[in-house]
């Protein structure tokens, strides 16, 4: 053995027994005896056959130890409610279509980058789906369509984990007070978790334009008795109407670091998702071990009982959001007259409409029914979005098809991926399950290679299709702003393909999918698969996928250099190739690419330009802003003083005219192109003065520290946070919201980070979780780990048995029922 407990893949694990010796129990019985040194509980409720070990350490990480599926899922549901049971609970409101009948029709709720949804809406939209029967139908299938048996024990174990918690304290006796006594309180059922995690798959689909298949009505009569004509098409459009890393307020970094990048030539992985920092999609950490089968450690989402990113004794991963699409539009030739009606390979066809009913709470508390009607095509739900483009009126329609719209395998896909020994392994899981709905995936193992690939959940539209399908001005102008492909609804010919190893059809099956394995290094910052690394560029794939030869973003341009810079011993750390010490460094320099290649050119501009005509015909006086741009460290730590100025700055010249560059993009060259500050412009002079005249409006000093404004209130300490924003070029990337108190407030950015590298002992592992464990107020790990992320601390991850009885935090429960 190699010290390390537990390998997966069908490799060697201690029994049971030595297992719980090494924590200093013997082998459990119906109630086994409490272990020496650590704080240790019995919680036996009943003689059932469910059982699980929850052994806390420091932070609050829990890591169960089961001798099944259920009973992993049982111990990791118990321990997820103890931290997180409120937030869950409303998830499954939401999903349950209950928001208006607990929480009002007018309210809303957080959705990603700060948005809201409107409660009301929200019913309709899952009302639809669940009056389907979407979800139970999906259950009733064989798998792979349908889950696993591996998986309904586990989501079995993890319902029973969650409502064995809530058995103990009662609705009343919640430790939260956000749902302490609360109506919406009750016990869980496996179907609404199947329902959260089929929520999950639409994430950038369906839910991105919950608005619009809500809204989606036949047109009315204009005064004269007809129907509304279509509108021209808009000379542009704007990409960000449409689901990206960005609109979706989710992105992320990640480096797959194999033999010849580190310096023990063996894999090293970074982690680094960008999700919220409020709401449902934030991670939870846990480690999940049962002998022989499973020790895989890392994060969830919230409900998942699967690890999302995360490492086991051989194999490291983690996630980046895709550019591919997961829908599809489709433009409907509508009967004149009769807009309910669309032609369909010369025939015409009727919609379909189903009416949903919800309950909602009005001023005096009574309920009240709501009613709303879809209406719906062979192809999908009509659709209306954005406003004024793809629109229904008297002769065109849209319909919706999204490719997630039968994805619950994403479960198994995930908990496939936890089992997984190697690259191969997990390339094997994906392809068998076909669920990844919509990231990248980034791994590296034991033996030093390094795999990318987006095996995602894409609709089948080739670049031939594009040709044949995508021909009238509205779906033209989409192609052409957003790649986004708007077929022909009315020729069969326009239909989704398939592939003969897709596991379903109209989706492209793994062997059309863009992978690489190699021996240095592949990454990926959320621009589509074309340069996991610039010297094997993957090309010939569908530009439904995201696209060839397109710029890359300065956050992406940025980790490419930093590891082209270790590994060529040029970035001022030691040696050449990777230590776990220098991939942390790396992780947390806070450098600023948009300052390294911009701020030289902006100090002498503001230099030869100390008045600059502004917009409203007044002129703003650029000198202060010299000084400050000048001395800046080209960093966003939370002692650097210019890095707000420079962000203002930045994010107005993004929008000149032309742009801020004066080299243009080179596809020869996409990791120094676009480059070089275009003075020339006014509006890059006027930018600076903008910058000038938003901070002191705010109140804020040219020359204030990012930590001085940039941070995280918790509990009423105000956590100071490093980083700075996607499009300076920050790999630390931090999105913010303007606090009341007119601070920055971070609402996503870097979420759990994780550091791990292979050594012959086994897996070491360095992670931090931003915004900690627990969303209860009243946690001790409500912000423990915010305080760490602050002064860029880490936690040494435990993961062998000896490692975790060794922690002076731990705490040991033993649950039965």
């Amino acid at each position: 053995m190699d010290g390390r407990n537990g390998r997966t893949g069908g490799a060697r694990l201690l029994p049971l027994t030595a297992l719980l010796l090494a924590t200093g129990c013997e082998p459990r019985t119906a109630t086994p005896p409490a272990p020496e040194g650590p704080t240790t509980s019995v919680k036996k409720l009943g003689a059932g056959s469910l059982s699980a070990t929850v052994r806390r350490t420091a932070h609050g990480i829990p890591h169960v130890l089961a001798d099944d599926f259920a009973g992993v899922g049982y111990g990791y549901g118990y321990a997820f409610a103890q931290d997180n049971f409120c937030a869950l609970m409303d998830a499954l409101v939401t999903v349950n279509a209950e928001r208006s009948r607990y929480f009002g029709p007018d309210g809303t709720y957080l959705a990603a980058l700060g948005s809201q949804y409107n409660n009301l809406k929200s019913d309709f939209f899952y009302q639809a789906i669940n009056d389907d029967g979407t979800v139970e139908a999906l259950l009733a299938k064989p798998p792979p369509l349908g889950p696993s048996q591996d998986v309904r024990e586990l989501v079995r174990g993890y319902t029973a984990g969650i409502n064995r918690y809530l058995t103990e304290t009662g609705v009343d006796g919640l430790p939260d007070p956000r749902c302490k006594g609360a109506a919406w309180v009750r016990p869980i059922t496996e179907r609404d978790l199947y329902r959260r995690y089929y929520q999950l798959s639409l994430f950038a689909s369906s839910l991105f334009f919950l608005d619009a298949l809500v809204d989606a009505k036949p047109p009315s009569l204009l005064p004269d008795g007809t129907l509304p004509l279509p509108l021209p098409a808009p000379a542009t459009l704007d990409r960000k109407v449409f689901p990206s890393s960005e609109t979706l307020g989710l992105g992320s970094n990640a480096f797959g670091l194999g033999t010849q990048a580190t310096r023990n030539g063996k894999g090293m992985l970074l982690a680094n998702p960008h999700f919220p920092w409020e709401g449902s999609e934030r991670f939870y950490e846990a480690h999940l071990t049962v002998p022989g089968k499973l020790n895989v450690s890392g994060v969830s989402l919230l409900g998942v009982p699967a690890i999302l990113i995360g490492h086991n004794e051989t194999l490291a991963w983690s996630h980046t959001v895709s550019t591919a699409y997961r829908f599809t539009p489709f433009e409907l030739k509508l009967i004149p007259g009769f807009p309910t009606k669309y032609l369909y390979d010369g025939q015409i066809r009727d919609m379909t409409t189903r009416t949903v009913t919800v309950q909602a709470k009005a001023a005096d508390g009574s309920l009240t029914p709501r009613q709303h009607t879809f209406y719906r095509s062979h192809l999908g739900p009509m659709m209306e979005y954005p406003s004024g483009l793809m629109t229904w009126n008297g002769l065109t329609g849209y319909a919706f098809h999204d490719a997630n719209a039968s994805n619950l395998r994403l479960l198994d896909a995930f908990f496939a991926m936890d089992r997984a020994a190697n690259v191969d392994e997990l390339r094997t899981a994906q392809a068998t399950w076909q669920g990844i709905p919509w990231v990248n995936t980034i791994a590296t193992d034991a033996q030093g290679r390094a795999y990318y690939a987006d095996m995602s959940v894409v609709p089948h539209v080739t670049d031939a299709k594009l040709a044949r399908c995508v021909l009238s001005p509205i779906p033209l102008l989409v192609l052409a702003s957003a790649g986004l492909p708007v077929l022909d609804g009315s020729r069969s010919d326009c239909a989704l393909g398939s592939d003969a190893d897709a596991v379903e059809p109209g989706i492209f099956g793994p062997g059309s999918l863009p992978h690489l394995t190699r021996a240095d290094y592949v990454t990926n910052s959320n621009d589509s698969y074309w340069l996991p690394n610039p010297a094997q560029p993957l090309t010939g794939f569908p530009r439904i996928l995201g696209g060839e030869k397109n710029v890359r973003s300065l956050r992406t341009r940025l980790g490419l250099k930093m590891v082209q810079g270790r590994l060529a011993g040029t970035d001022g750390l030691e040696g050449q190739g990777f230590t776990l010490e220098q991939l942390q460094t790396v992780m947390f320099n806070n450098r600023n690419y948009s300052g390294e290649l911009l701020r030289d050119a902006a100090v002498a501009l503001c230099r030869r330009t100390p008045f600059v005509l502004m917009p409203d015909l007044t002129f703003e006086d650029l000198r202060p802003a010299c000084p400050v741009l000048a001395a800046w460290d080209l960093k966003g730590d939370l002692d650097s003083r210019g890095e707000l100025l420079w962000r203002v700055f930045l994010f107005t010249a993004v929008g000149a005219t032309g742009g801020p560059y004066l080299v243009p993009f080179n596809a020869n060259d996409p990791v120094n192109t676009p480059r070089t500050l275009n003075t020339l412009n006014p509006q890059v002079a006027q930018a600076l003065g903008t910058a000038i005249r938003t901070l002191r409006e705010r109140g804020i000093a040219l020359d204030a520290t990012t930590g001085s404004v940039q941070g995280k209130r918790k509990n009423g300490i105000f956590y100071p946070v490093h980083g700075c924003a996607h499009d300076e070029g920050c790999f630390n990337q931090i999105a913010n919201q303007l606090a009341p108190d007119g601070t920055y407030e971070p609402v996503l950015g870097s979420s759990f980070v994780m550091a791990v590298s292979f050594t012959d002992a086994g897996p070491v592992a360095k992670s931090v979780l931003t915004y900690s464990q627990s969303t209860n107020p009243a946690s001790p790990w409500f912000a423990d780990q915010t305080a760490m992320f602050s002064q860029k601390q880490w936690v040494d991850r435990r993961y062998t048995e000896a490692e975790i009885a060794a922690d002076p935090a731990l705490t040991v429960t033993h649950l039965q029922e």
